[in-house]
């Protein structure tokens, strides 16, 4: 398991459609994913869970990942909330 606080660098915030871009490039992977955010945790792989809570630019979440391809899985949402999203 790997844990790691990240910064939010998209412009307006996970709103739906970065979001819905947030799920097609993480899907692939095997491991789990969950994001902290204050005492809620939600599992990340989830539109409805991500469009449930506001995760807006300049916050910082802290994002947890367990698989067998987690440390992939954790540079790919790294590069996604850097902005990085192409």
């Amino acid at each position: 398991m790997v844990e790691k606080d990240i910064l939010v660098r998209i412009e307006n915030g996970l709103h739906a459609r970065p979001a819905a871009q947030f799920i097609k490039k993480i899907i692939p992977f095997q491991s789990k994913v969950v994001f902290a955010l204050g005492s809620k945790k939600i599992n990340a792989k989830s539109i409805l869970n991500l469009m449930g809570v506001s995760i807006l630019e300049g916050q910082t979440i802290r994002v947890i990942v367990e698989g067998e391809d987690e440390i992939k899985t954790l540079e790919c949402i790294e590069s996604f909330f850097r902005g990085q999203n192409d």
